[in-house]
């Protein structure tokens, strides 16, 4: 039977208690994960189409960059699956929890969904705002001249259209992912038998550690290209 996915959203506690019930099955899991892929594949497609109209890449390089944005993208939402289901699952043991790995494989990939609603929120954005960059500030000299890229692609990062883009995709990207941190939290609670308490630790403290390190890349690499 099919899984309630609005219960999923809205009562993860009660959703994930039915869940611990019932036999391990990673089929739907994988299915959100492999949705979440091909949309952060397409998100990769539209990056990577600007990355290489910016930097004026000639010959195989545009396609290249494409083929190994798109594939990198789809790949890395299934190496995202298993590494934070590894570290959520290490750090439960330290509270004693109980279930196999698979059960929390299972749990973090239901999990997944509010992510992967996020990554459709991130597509939208891009095919608003990529075109529009795209069309402004592209570096068309040579890359043999670091002066002249490091000058291109700081014009072309303090486009006030690039700012507003990045700082809409990182907001989306923060609200979706804490959204998927309260579904995790429950998920743990039940596949690893923990507190309620000790799974929103478990859960919580590295998605904060996370969530502090995107906000410090953002405030750098900004803080770079603003001088």
């Amino acid at each position: 039977m099919a899984p309630d996915l609005i219960e999923l959203l809205f009562r993860p506690d009660a959703f994930f208690q039915k869940r611990a019930a019932e036999p391990e099955n990673l089929v739907f899991p994988a299915i959100i994960i492999l949705a979440g892929a091909i949309i952060a594949a397409a998100s990769g497609y539209l990056a990577s189409s600007m990355t290489t109209q910016m930097m004026g890449l000639a010959g195989f390089g545009p396609g290249l960059v494409l083929i190994l944005s798109v594939i990198g993208a789809f790949v890395g939402v299934f190496i995202y699956w298993a590494i934070i289901t590894g570290i959520f699952y290490l750090i439960s043991l330290l509270f004693e929890g109980k279930g196999t790995f698979a059960r929390s494989l299972e749990t973090i990939g239901y999990g997944f969904l509010p992510l992967v609603l996020g990554y459709l929120v991130t597509l939208a954005t891009g095919l608003v705002y990529i075109p529009r960059l795209t069309a402004e500030h592209l570096f068309q000299g040579s890359l043999s001249d670091p002066a002249a890229a490091l000058s291109a692609t700081q014009a072309f990062m303090n486009n006030p259209v690039v700012v507003q883009y990045t700082r809409i995709t990182m907001i989306v990207a923060i609200i979706f992912l804490l959204w998927s941190t309260y579904c995790w939290i429950f998920g743990m609670k039940h596949a690893r038998q923990l507190t309620a308490r000790n799974a929103a630790i478990c859960v919580g403290a590295p998605v904060l550690i996370y969530i502090l390190y995107l906000l410090s890349v953002l405030f750098l690499f900004s803080t770079f290209f603003a001088s």
